[in-house]
């Protein structure tokens, strides 16, 4: 009898890259289980990594390149596919330019290092300048916004002393920090949960603060407002590394808690008793939700005034508090282009400044972009047509481009409407880097991503795919390592932990740094040097230059007396659950046995106003579309409030809801977090 074999590598359902024990027996995958070496996770799975095996080898899996014909699919080989692929981007490159052609990668695109360099060095070397991933809607924003204010990005640790969720809910998205604050909370660490839905864990905290969507600005800006007026924040600190304390404090004395419990729904008192317990903790650190603050009218200001909360508090670079990890050395090829991304004159803080630019493009600009600037797209990994806003503009728009791409595992909805879908390897098929998201998780921490098992069927990984179509195109320069694992260890090779050292001599990973707890000269890479708390950058582009408050453009302030009266309920769009990501794990048949379809969120107030039982089939609805789910009364749910799951298709599909068009103004995301809508019994 075989006996298995136990290879050490990590697990990329999402962007913690969990350490996993995959056992594997005649070449078969047959166990998966948590590494109990891995720091983050410590040998526990959520359900999502505890089945993925279930996800490698679904019978849904795509096995064969796919090419569009008559409505339907036909069956090709991979050298009709990248024949026909490119001659068609270089028939459309000789026509109207590099330009027209744009990339997208998915939510492993964006922890998944050799996919997003491989994308960009084909991106560059047709000479494309624009790239789309999940992260021009989710953490670019407040990576480019602490970049602005710190020259860099600290990042919140595991381990705190005062942890303030945000819109964030460990229970459901963030298993590795749910366990953490279980621990902590044992050995007297304190607990603020500010949210609209009373969450699991606010039950362990010392407060708990039910906050209207959208006005997360406010509250932020009435404790610095107690703050400084209570002369509690840290002098020394503010002092020393600081610039532009001095007009913070005449611009908040108007922020009053007062004002504040207006329009967050937030007793005062409140405010001021969170204001004291913040500033009187040092080790204390704000949580800021994935998109929770980013996807608002706020969003850029809200991330401006977490960033000031925890500096004035002198809670950076301490123990427990924003802390700089320092960042992993890789291999770089280059791939500068020529030409600015999608986006780059109307958001230009988005593409560049002090000289850093970003290779983002303004997803929201896709739609109105095609066919006029955008003709050919490569989606890598991605779901773009249910995971965007506004899906009808976005499919609209993909109908109309000459040449669509997909590759990826499944036929998602994105693939549905490609003129060729390619297989492409799961993560126990293929070499990469396993790296601990540094801007996520403050550990600087590092291990292979082994292959496994073979490909099955015909699939293909990332480095085979598009090595192959660079070769094609005539860009073979740009790909000189003879094999996946060459090209991973370039990669891998500067972090000081060598692709041979990971492999044969720390298969389960280890750190590539130590975390310091000083502020050493030249931390702060801002032009002047220190923690800019007034912004230049943001001043010279027309705005606020300290943090500031903006009511969304369709909430209950803003919105006009009809427009409200149609659509009286706030909605926020996109709440997590545990047992998928996004859109991926939906054929997995033990997570849809526990939890088998989407729910709408209501408050039992709410739910009786509008004659709604749980169970029932609802419609929700806005001025840009309305989805059917049942409802889910639920007394933790703020009144007023209706709470939508997204990744979910069909009618179902949240960003039915959603609008392209309504954008934050400085950095172009869109606002689904603070919508208004109506529902009814369907």
């Amino acid at each position: 009898m075989a006996h298995g074999k136990d290879i050490f590598t990590d697990c990329t359902l999402c962007y913690h890259s969990c350490g996993t024990r995959v056992t594997v027996e005649n070449g078969k995958a047959v166990k998966i289980r948590g590494l109990e070496a891995h720091p983050l996770n410590k040998g526990r799975l959520c359900p999502k990594g505890a089945n993925a095996l279930d996800v490698i080898y679904s019978p849904d899996r795509l096995k064969q390149p796919l090419k569009r014909r008559n409505g339907g699919f036909d069956e090709i080989t991979w050298d009709q596919a990248l024949g026909e692929i490119a001659e068609k981007l270089t028939g459309l490159k000789e026509a109207y330019g590099p330009e027209i052609f744009g990339l997208f990668c998915g939510s492993i695109g964006v922890e998944n290092l050799e996919m997003s360099t491989l994308v960009h060095l084909l991106r560059s070397g047709f000479g494309a300048p624009n790239f789309f991933s999940v992260e021009s809607i989710c953490y670019r924003m407040r990576i480019r916004t602490r970049q602005m204010t710190f020259g860099r990005y600290p990042t919140e640790e595991p381990d705190s002393k005062l942890y303030i969720l945000w819109g964030h809910n460990p229970d459901q998205s963030d298993f590795p920090l749910k366990f953490s604050i279980k621990k902590n909370l044992k050995k007297g660490a304190r607990l603020v949960v500010i949210d609209p839905k009373r969450i699991p864990l606010a039950e362990r905290a010392d407060m708990y603060l039910r906050i209207r969507p959208g006005t997360d600005g406010a509250l932020a800006l009435a404790l610095m407002n107690v703050i400084i007026a209570e002369k509690i924040y840290d002098l020394d600190f503010i002092e020393k590394h600081t610039l532009g304390f001095d007009r913070l404090v005449a611009h908040v004395q108007k922020y009053t808690p007062e004002w504040a419990a207006e329009i967050t729904w937030i007793p005062a008192e409140d405010i001021r008793k969170l204001a004291r317990l913040y500033a009187g903790t040092r080790g204390a650190s704000i949580f800021q939700g994935t998109c929770t603050q980013d996807q608002t009218a706020n969003g850029t200001q809200n991330s401006r005034a977490f960033s000031v909360l925890q500096t004035i508090t002198g809670n950076i670079n301490v123990p427990g508090g924003w802390v700089t990890s320092p960042p992993p050395r890789f291999g770089h090829p280059g791939y500068s282009v020529a030409g600015d991304p999608l986006g780059s004159d109307q958001y230009p803080l988005f593409a560049e400044f002090w000289g850093r630019k970003a290779p983002y493009g303004v997803v929201t600009m896709v739609p109105e972009s095609i066919p006029e600037k955008l003709k050919a797209f490569l989606v890598i990994g991605g779901n773009p047509l249910l995971s965007m806003p506004d899906s009808n503009a976005f499919k609209a728009a993909f109908e109309k481009l000459d040449l669509l791409v997909v590759h990826d595992l499944f036929m998602t909805e994105t693939a549905q409407a490609a003129h060729y879908v390619l297989p492409a390897c799961s993560h126990l098929e293929k070499w990469g880097v396993a790296y601990t998201y540094n801007v996520c998780h403050c550990m600087p921490f590092l291990m292979l991503r082994k292959k496994c098992i073979e490909p099955l069927g015909e699939s293909w990984s990332e480095w085979r795919f598009i090595s192959a179509l660079a070769k094609r195109l005539g860009l073979t320069g740009r790909f000189p390592w003879a094999s996946e694992k060459e090209f991973v260890a370039f990669m891998v090779n500067p972090s000081g932990l060598s692709f041979d050292v990971l492999l044969n001599e720390k298969p389960e990973g280890d750190f590539y740094a130590e975390k310091q707890y000083v502020i050493p000269e030249k931390l702060f890479r801002t032009p002047s040097g220190k923690i800019e708390i007034y912004s230049e950058t943001l001043e010279k582009e027309g705005f606020d230059p300290l943090p500031a408050y903006l009511e969304p453009e369709r909430g209950p302030v803003r919105g006009e007396k009809d427009f409200l009266q149609k659509y009286p309920l706030i909605l926020s769009v996109g709440n997590r659950n545990i047992y998928y990501t996004h859109s991926q794990q939906r054929q997995v048949p033990a997570l849809k046995k526990i939890f088998p379809e989407p729910l709408t969120e209501i408050g039992p107030e709410t739910a009786q106003k509008f004659g709604i039982e749980s169970g029932d089939l609802i419609v929700v609805e806005t001025n840009t579309g309305r989805v059917k789910m049942k409802a889910c009364v639920d007394e933790s749910v703020a009144e007023g409030v209706v709470l939508v799951p997204h990744g979910w298709s069909g009618e179902a599909n949240a960003n039915l809801l959603t609008d392209v068009t309504c954008r934050e103004p400085i950095m172009g995301y869109p606002d689904q977090k603070s919508l208004q809508c109506a529902i009814r019994r369907a």
